[in-house]
């Protein structure tokens, strides 16, 4: 299953046979005064894609995608929010395989206006009728034609187009215009796939980068080259999923320590599985030592009985390997559920998956078999068969080694459990720094810009609504809006040293999420001049070199192509997930209504579905053509962590089945110990020993090992802990108690597996076990 799931992982992006030879064009922003990275983006300005073409012969294909967001589509009476609406270059279909049921895949996209659905939007839409040519509203602003019909791209790919649009339709002044498309550097949302000859080293085309940047973008009478304050990249294709942690991607992305750690715990699991073959084996030594002898006896050599050992131990995990397949099949539905994958066991089937994991038996039976193989087909036969072996102190101090090893995994994987779920419980609970409960979101539409007043207005007449604001950005989005920002300097504005990015917003967002203003004032109607002022945060005076937050206000302050005067500081708040440090931040008034995307909705909470219908009449009063969609803003933060819920899922499951079957292990071995030594016990009950004193003498070796399991297990646990926690800016220390939790774990784990046997081995009759002396 864990395998299942690994290759999954690895075979993102791979269905496509030029897959090694395409590379997604990426840019960094950097702080040339400090060299800091302020944004790590994998998307690029729309003018870069022609002229990457114009001063690099070598490529050859250039193709471009541009996220639309939630786009309303609308057939006939039929309307819905579109999530995955992207632009497309029309030779999209060179670079991506995928089929294409109707259409012309060269032409379907040449012509402006016409776009391409998959064939589940097609059903969508049109039923059983044949979508070609059908006529559709978009953005109930224009209309589209459909052109062609295409399969879904692969669940293992990094984007997910389900309706794409021309991408010359761009063209039109109205949508874009032409000239943005040469010149618009500023606009960095276009995926930008390049195609490039094979064997080709890619390192000499990055190093004629930044060459490049001072050529093509204009930078006159700046103090930094172009090459000092922005880099462009390549990534290939296949390694996007696992290895691409930008600040903007199509889709999540996966993360290849997730990949080594799930390896980890499927290596921790085949390797207890054999260590309890190991000590079972060996353990029962005694009780096939006459057998050996006897095969001895009758000619059989050493060579012999080692191999029919080892083919033993091989048909018990070929026995093994079909159960799993089986068990597996039957399973995987479970594990996408929990995964949010959409695995198959059809991916073990390749032929160059399945010849190595039909290998693994014979690799797992000789490993567990070689050790028991070797040990019992050193027996003396004379010695057997006259009932003089005994088993050598070497082979129970290996066992013993074994059983540590098993400890020391389990206290690993408890550990490592603890910590996880300690993560979790912080990011879930820490304080925000505003109000996130109760908050509804609408995206804000063009159609609202003339009648927002009114709106609002409307939706505030319902005693469950308590507030409504405006803003560019939502709490759970990222911060990748940034100019560059002035402070006064003794009479003139000079360039600040810091990374700030912007949020724009209305004055009713800052009471809508109940964030605190803690110096001056924040956006008011009372003020007409509040258009040109600015509200940062508690980073952002700190940042700017200021002492006070008091300090920060009436300070004249430019960003961008604004100039005016700092109004308020608002507190520190998490607008981004805990993988993000909180980023110095301005909030604006916005010049144009368009410059807003989302209305966040403050209700009491009283009575949600009142206040949701309430919200739902509004929107078709003032907006009839457009379809209804709203989000609540905790779902949002519950989502930002989707990856790591299921990531600790996973993990808690295949960590409790490896503590599993190492108790089982334990359990069989303690069993046979505690038989082997029935006689001892007896001679000690009839000498006066107790229940107690029995009970303990049995379990006294095995806690030993426990002891000697943690010492081996802490430091390494607390250094792969150490290692997660570094990809949460905001994250727990490792608490103390996880390892002392983790080692008592162990220990009752394994007085719990013994005390049965050890019990009742205690309470038998002496009589029975003495009766042949």
């Amino acid at each position: 299953m864990i395998l299942t799931y690994i290759l999954n992982e690895l075979s993102y992006d791979k269905y496509h046979d030029k897959a090694d030879r395409i590379y997604r064009v990426t840019r960094k922003f950097i702080n040339p005064e400090t060299g800091a990275l302020s944004l790590n983006l994998s998307t690029i300005s729309p003018p870069f894609g022609p002229r990457l073409l114009n001063d690099f012969p070598e490529i050859e294909q250039m193709t471009r995608l541009l996220q639309n967001g939630t786009t309303p589509m609308r057939y006939q009476e039929k309307m819905f929010n579109e999530e995955d609406v992207y632009w497309a270059d029309e030779n999209l279909f060179d670079f991506f395989k995928v089929k294409v049921i109707k259409g012309n895949p060269k032409k379907a996209l040449s012509t402006p206006y016409s776009i391409m659905i998959t064939d589940e939007i097609a059903k969508k839409y049109f039923g059983t009728d044949d979508p070609i040519n059908k006529v559709v509203r978009m953005n109930n602003q224009f209309n589209v034609t459909i052109s062609g019909v295409y399969k879904p791209f692969p669940t293992n790919t990094h984007i997910h187009p389900q309706i794409m649009v021309a991408f010359n339709t761009l063209n039109d002044t109205a949508i874009y215009g032409a000239e943005n498309l040469r010149t618009n550097w500023g606009n960095n949302s276009f995926f930008t796939y390049i195609l490039l000859p094979a064997t080709y080293n890619v390192n000499k085309m990055v190093a004629r980068f930044p060459d490049f940047l001072n050529r093509n973008m204009t930078n006159e009478g700046g103090k930094f080259k172009t090459s000092q304050w922005t880099e462009l990249g390549l990534q290939k294709l296949p390694s996007i999923h696992l290895y691409s942690q930008m600040d903007y991607e199509a889709e999540e992305n996966g993360d290849i320590t997730r990949v080594y750690i799930f390896s980890a715990i499927a290596l921790f699991i085949l390797l207890i599985a054999c260590i309890n073959y190991m000590n079972l084996s060996t353990a029962r030594s005694a009780l096939r030592a006459r057998e050996i002898g006897v095969r001895k006896v009758v000619g059989a050599r050493r060579n012999e009985i080692i191999a029919q050992f080892l083919s033993e131990s091989v048909f018990v995990s070929w026995l093994a390997m079909i159960l799993a397949f089986l068990l597996s099949w039957i399973s995987i539905p479970w594990l996408n559920t929990l995964s949010g994958r959409a695995l198959s066991i059809d991916i073990l089937l390749t032929w160059k998956v399945i010849i190595p994991i039909l290998l693994v038996p014979f690799l797992v039976g000789l490993l567990s078999g070689i050790y028991p193989a070797l040990f019992m087909s050193s027996f003396r036969p004379v010695s057997v068969l006259k009932g003089l072996f005994r088993a050598s102190g070497n082979n129970i101090s290996f066992r013993k080694v074994l059983v540590t090893a098993q400890f020391a995994i389990s206290i690993i994987l408890i550990i490592c459990t603890i910590v996880v779920f300690t993560q979790m419980r912080y990011m879930q609970e820490k304080a925000l720094g505003f109000d996130r409960e109760h908050v509804i979101n609408l995206p804000y539409v063009a159609g609202l810009n003339e009648s927002y007043d009114a709106f609002r207005t409307e939706l505030l007449s319902n005693s469950n609504v308590k507030n409504a604001g405006r803003s560019s950005r939502i709490p759970t989005g990222r911060l990748l809006d940034a100019m560059g920002a002035r402070i006064k300097k003794g009479d003139t504005l000079a360039p600040a040293n810091a990374d700030i990015k912007f949020v724009s917003a209305d004055k009713d967002f800052i009471p809508t999420y109940g964030v605190r203003i803690v110096a001056g004032r924040s956006f008011s109607k009372d003020f007409s001049t509040d258009t040109g002022s600015f509200i940062i945060n508690e980073a952002a005076v700190k940042v700017l070199g200021m002492k006070t937050n008091e300090e920060a206000i009436g300070k004249d302050f430019g960003y961008g192509n604004r100039r005016g005067q700092l109004i308020g500081v608002f507190n520190d708040f998490h607008f981004e997930s805990m993988h993000q440090k909180i980023v110095p931040l301005v909030i604006l008034v916005p010049r144009s209504n368009n410059n807003y995307a989302n209305i966040s909705i403050k209700v009491t909470g009283t009575n949600i579905p009142a206040a949701v219908a309430h919200i739902e009449k509004t929107w078709k009063k003032f907006l009839p053509d457009l379809p209804y969609q709203y989000t609540f803003l905790d779902e949002n933060f519950s989502r930002l962590y989707d990856a790591e819920e299921k990531q600790k899922t996973i993990f808690t499951l295949f960590a409790c089945i490896a503590i599993f079957i190492a108790c089982l292990g334990l359990f069989g071995l303690s069993a046979f110990e505690i038989s082997q030594r029935i006689k001892e016990i007896g001679i000690r009950k009839v000498l006066g020993a107790s229940v107690n004193t029995i009970v303990t003498l049995l379990s006294k070796d095995f806690l030993k090992l426990v002891l000697i399991a943690a010492v081996i297990a802490f430091p390494i646990a607390w250094y792969a802990m150490d290692t997660w926690l570094q990809d949460f800016a905001y994250r727990i220390s490792i608490p103390w108690w996880s390892f002392i939790l983790a080692g008592l774990g162990a220990a009752v784990i394994a007085l719990f597996t013994i005390s049965f046997q050890a019990i009742r081995a205690a309470l038998s009759n002496p009589v029975e076990s003495l009766r042949t002396e």
